[in-house]
């Protein structure tokens, strides 16, 4: 199976999320509905490491292949959406900002309730890979190289301490990356990166740039069948995006001055 696949990025799984989680949050309910959505449609959930693997050596994939990945490490994720994951068996991938993980390495940044480490635990015992998502969360084409290192670095190796082997998948925060952050992500030992992009994943793109498609709290049932089906995903995201190709253009201007500045210091 070599056909696009569809990566459904999920983030905060709450009732009463916070302001600065709503809009990317998912009600219980509605996830629910839509983990239900998937098995009846025959879909079959794989992980971020076993995606890019086949795509690498050619395995076939299992029939109907769709990815379930929550970006962050928010404890709905535990709290809610592990009961609907396990009610079908299903696999998921978990990237984690490890800084924002309730524990020894919180950096307070957390955007709401965060998962703890026994938790994050609790989802690898039920088929959901933990991956990587940085330490702090940082926009990684926008820190010094130094910087970068630390956040991949740090972030891997807390998740190899507290997991027993290192990760294998990464998620860039917010989905912005460069060539120089793909190139440090595969240094520091990380086999496969995910963007957002909201458009379905081929392997064409490359391990290190996968797109995902985003689920929202407004998502309503019928969006998110037509997501799944790779069905009319432009036209849904055609806002999206519009500014995600308006702020690149920001971004590399900033980019261009801080290299000046730095040439000149």
């Amino acid at each position: 199976m070599s056909g696009p696949v569809p990566i459904l990025m999920y983030h905060s799984v709450a009732r009463t999320p916070n302001d600065a989680t709503r809009a990317l949050s998912v009600a219980p309910e509605a996830f629910a509905e839509q983990m239900a959505l998937l098995d009846d449609r025959g879909f079959t959930p794989v992980n971020t490491a076993r995606l890019a693997a086949a795509w690498r050596s050619g395995v076939p994939l299992p029939a109907r292949p769709v990815l379930i990945t929550f970006d962050d490490g928010y404890e709905g994720v535990h709290r809610h959406a592990l009961p609907a994951l396990a009610k079908y068996g299903f696999a998921s991938t978990l990237f984690v900002s490890t800084g924002w993980i309730r524990g020894a390495y919180d950096t307070g940044g957390g955007l709401d309730t965060m998962l703890d480490w026994d938790q994050v635990r609790a989802l690898a015992g039920e088929q959901a890979e933990i991956g990587g998502h940085s330490h702090t969360h940082p926009q990684l084409d926008q820190i010094t190289d130094d910087a970068l290192r630390f956040e991949l670095l740090r972030c891997r190796e807390i998740i190899a301490g507290e997991l027993g082997a290192p990760p294998a998948s990464f998620a860039y925060p917010y989905g912005y990356s460069s060539a120089r952050v793909r190139r440090s992500v595969r240094a520091a030992g990380f086999t496969q990166s995910l963007a957002v992009g909201n458009g379905l994943a081929r392997r064409r793109q490359g391990p290190y740039a996968l797109q995902r498609v985003t689920v929202r709290r407004t998502t309503g049932i019928e969006e998110f069948e037509r997501l799944v089906e790779g069905r009319s995903i432009a036209r849904t995201f055609a806002r999206d995006r519009a500014l995600t190709k308006g702020y690149a253009m920001v971004r590399r201007a900033r980019q261009v001055r801080r290299k000046a500045i730095r040439s000149r210091v």
